[in-house]
């Protein structure tokens, strides 16, 4: 599975797009979302999306005082498990190249009376705007199948981090059964962008999520990618039966 061919176009969903223009369409679709983002994420996972949020971030060994980077951090959940982990005297750059999911993390995130220790950054997630060698945990969750050139995010994500930190991946992945795979398929092409529609009122960007989810890389093809971007140790745990999976990898 490649992400672009030679003629440099890359997916947008099921669509073959100019890669230039994957940006733009993807920016579309969140802030077409971003105000029912959290309420849609509840419904279409049954609330189980907080359970995978809470794994992933188990994982993360963050202690007080640590630096985290939550790279495309849409509304912020991540950013706020981080920020109660590092305390005040560590901080969270909570980062997305989208300026309408951004304030809405924001806005929760002040809400939620999390202020002091998360700094918020537009950045694109294949240039991130950091100097070498500066976290202790980078994040990406539900972020990476809307990138454009995933490898190189990756290789942007192993240069910001320091050594002996770890990247975690919480990305939508393949089901290891061929049943929950056959149901899956029914339910995300057939339910999914209905209850958008009725939702949200957007089909067509709950669409895309879906399609999007389709065109990333299994499981094995995205460790071998961390592996090439220079992680280590790089491992993987399924969860919900492969329906998601947080991937782990190391900088020494």
């Amino acid at each position: 599975m490649t992400e672009a061919n030679r003629d440099n176009t890359t997916h947008f969903g099921f669509r073959d797009v100019p890669e230039h223009d994957k940006p733009r369409l993807v920016a579309e679709v969140f802030r077409s979302v971003a105000d029912k983002y959290d309420l849609m994420n509840d419904l279409m996972s049954f609330g189980v999306h907080r359970a995978w949020k809470e794994f992933a971030v188990g994982l993360s060994g963050i202690r007080t005082g640590h630096h985290v980077l939550d790279v495309a951090a849409g509304s912020g959940d991540l950013t706020r498990k981080f920020a109660r982990l590092v305390g005040s005297s560590g901080l969270v750059v909570s980062t997305d190249i989208n300026d309408a999911m951004l304030h809405r993390g924001r806005r929760r995130l002040a809400d939620d009376g999390i202020v002091g220790n998360v700094l918020y950054v537009q950045a694109d997630a294949e240039r991130l705007p950091f100097r070498d060698n500066c976290f202790h945990c980078i994040s990406i969750g539900f972020g990476l199948r809307n990138v454009t050139r995933q490898q190189t995010a990756l290789q942007s994500m192993y240069r910001s981090l320091r050594p002996g930190g770890r990247a975690l991946i919480l990305e939508f992945s393949y089901p290891t059964s061929k049943v929950l795979r056959r149901f899956y398929d029914v339910y995300s092409f057939n339910v999914l962008p209905q209850i958008g529609r009725l939702v949200a009122g957007d089909k067509g960007s709950y669409q895309y999520l879906v399609e999007s989810i389709r065109k990333q890389p299994t499981q094995a093809e995205l460790k071998s990618m961390m592996e090439t971007a220079g992680f280590e140790n790089v491992n993987y745990h399924n969860l919900s039966g492969g329906i998601v999976a947080v991937h782990i990898g190391y900088k020494f």
